[in-house]
């Protein structure tokens, strides 16, 4: 339409382009990582919490 590639042909080039995986890197990209550490964060925080109410809140 615009001159452009279709978004296939794109990624697909993006793709190519990218070194390969290291070995041993369990998180190649950051977003993942932190996404990761969010959620147990938020896990563990839930069940801090869990065991703070039933110590002090809840009878």
């Amino acid at each position: 339409m615009f001159h452009r590639k279709p978004i296939e042909e794109r990624i697909a080039d993006r793709v190519a382009k990218r070194p390969p995986l290291k070995e041993g890197k369990h998180f190649e990209h950051k977003p993942a990582l932190i996404v990761f550490c969010v959620v147990l964060g938020l896990m563990a925080l839930k069940i801090i919490g869990a065991f703070a109410l039933f110590k002090w809140g809840l009878q």
